[in-house]
């Protein structure tokens, strides 16, 4: 079987769909989110199926960089929808689970995240931590992974090939920002944005 596909949330919820994904609908229409299923290298060096929710004009390009992950052996330890955890990101940052969608605000502001229309994926988020302009680093267990010179298994440094199997897609990585940095996080905005 192909573990490496994209649904409609229809296709994988039925139709009660609309009650399984949290979304303000006329911001972002369920019927423009794809559910997808991927195969990741977990931190234990076995394959383990993952999944997250994007934007359906990023659903085959998703795919194909998870594949290409997952050819490279990058350590995922775990990829899981953040319904799994209330639709907490703070809770699912703290579990280390790397997930796209998620219809939320950036943190400290009232503008809604690129997670919201399905456009950003993060990574490893314990390992990679987000520093705020205001100095707080998120998720807080994060603390241990701040020096960006060391190495750990996920971890994203300056030249690790996830920066470029996301960036010759035209994936921004947070780590490049300037006023804060999200080392976790990989966005792609809409042509108009």
């Amino acid at each position: 079987m192909e573990h490496f596909f994209s649904q409609s949330l229809e296709e994988r919820f039925g139709p009660g769909y609309a009650g399984r994904v949290y979304t303000d609908a006329k911001v972002m229409p369920h019927e423009k989110l794809r559910y997808l299923s991927v195969v990741h290298v977990g931190f234990d060096g076995k394959d383990h199926l993952g999944e997250l929710i994007v934007h359906e004009e990023l659903a085959l390009e998703v795919l194909d960089i998870f594949r290409e992950l997952y050819d490279l052996r990058f350590p995922i330890e775990k990829i899981q929808l953040v319904s799994e955890y209330g639709y907490s990101d703070d809770l699912s940052m703290a579990d280390n689970n790397s997930s796209g969608f998620n219809f939320r605000k950036v943190a400290e502001t009232d503008q809604l995240s690129e997670h919201a229309f399905g456009r950003a994926i993060d990574i490893n988020p314990q390992i990679n931590p987000y520093i705020l302009a205001s100095g707080e680093v998120l998720p807080p267990s994060s603390l241990a992974y701040l020096d960006r010179e060391s190495h750990a298994p996920g971890k994203i440094l300056e030249g690790s090939p996830i920066l470029e199997v996301f960036g010759k897609r035209g994936w921004f990585w947070g780590g490049d920002w300037t006023h804060i940095k999200d080392y976790h996080h990989f966005e792609k905005p809409a042509a108009w944005d």
